[in-house]
């Protein structure tokens, strides 16, 4: 399997020294509903994901790392309603490549970085380069209040900016996902 596809995922598990999940790339339409909704189209996730539940969505950091223009953070997506974890992500952002205004809000690490690039008006353009079929480790499986085992879908995109130079590398593993919430 192409390591591009699960970087930065695999960074943080290095660092931890933990044996990465068991992970597959697939193609977009094996993807099974509703997971392919939420995750095969060229959009930002975090407003996809408050769109389908119907609630903003905050951020909380597990782990983070500054190396130069770059800042690595693996963290949960979780409802504003009830704290319900609704994404599992590792992030690479080129930090240096923001605007003072937007650079302060990732560094703040309160806000998904979609709704920083929404709020701050940062021309982008969402990629996904991949779709993965998950099996979940203990640590993805505690993040994500799901079995060791159980499968999970995600992807990794690429953010970029109008000239094509990449704001941010991102694998994103869903947890199972309900329906939308009214």
């Amino acid at each position: 399997m192409p390591d591009s596809c699960l970087f930065p995922l695999s960074e943080f598990y290095t660092h931890a020294k933990l044996p990465m999940p068991a992970i597959e790339v697939i193609p977009g339409d094996v993807v099974p509903e509703p997971y392919r909704t939420l995750l095969v189209h060229h959009n930002d996730m975090t407003p996809t994901l408050e769109t389908h539940y119907n609630s903003r969505i905050h951020l909380e950091i597990l782990s983070r790392e500054r190396r130069g223009d770059f800042y690595f953070r693996e963290v949960l997506l979780r409802l504003d309603g009830d704290d319900c974890a609704v994404e599992f992500g590792a992030n690479k952002v080129y930090i240096g490549r923001f605007a003072d205004d937007a650079r302060d809000m990732i560094e703040a690490e309160e806000l998904p970085l979609g709704r920083i690039l929404r709020e701050c008006h940062v021309a982008h353009n969402t990629e996904a380069k991949g779709f993965l079929r998950v099996q979940a480790d203990a640590l993805i499986a505690e993040k994500l209040g799901v079995p060791a085992g159980t499968i999970l879908y995600g992807r990794k995109a690429v953010i970029s900016d109008p000239q094509h130079r990449p704001l941010s590398e991102i694998v994103e593993i869903l947890p199972p996902a309900p329906g939308p919430r009214l």
